[in-house]
């Protein structure tokens, strides 16, 4: 959980699965313009029902930004604790892990 990222892009599927769910996401990235196929780590179905998503919270196609901790091999998945969309909007993704580390980076930035 030490390599930050931010990704903006476009869902591609939402895996609604155990133990984590996952948000398949399709980047461009900057450096390359190339297009990239990420995976987001969220939490368990039962934690993001409590925060209020259900299977079909995140269609196809949708914008969204994530801010999340790249995986340690360096490959395209990352851990996240929230996503938010253009209009502001933030869901949390239940990944209480990395809802810990964005609220302590938070705090030292005094936000």
């Amino acid at each position: 959980t030490s390599n930050p990222v931010m990704m903006k892009g476009k869902a591609i599927q939402f895996e609604w699965a155990n133990p984590h769910s996952w948000i398949h996401i399709d980047v461009v990235n900057p450096k390359t313009n190339q297009h990239e196929e990420w995976k987001v780590e969220g939490g368990a179905p039962s934690a993001l029902l409590r925060k209020g998503w259900n299977r079909n919270s995140l269609p196809a196609g949708t914008d969204i930004i994530v801010q999340a901790f790249r995986a340690r091999d360096g490959a395209n998945r990352a851990s996240a604790a929230e996503i938010s969309f253009p209009n502001g909007r933030t869901m949390s993704l239940g990944n209480a892990q990395a809802e810990v580390v964005i609220e302590a980076a938070k705090n030292a930035q005094g936000k």
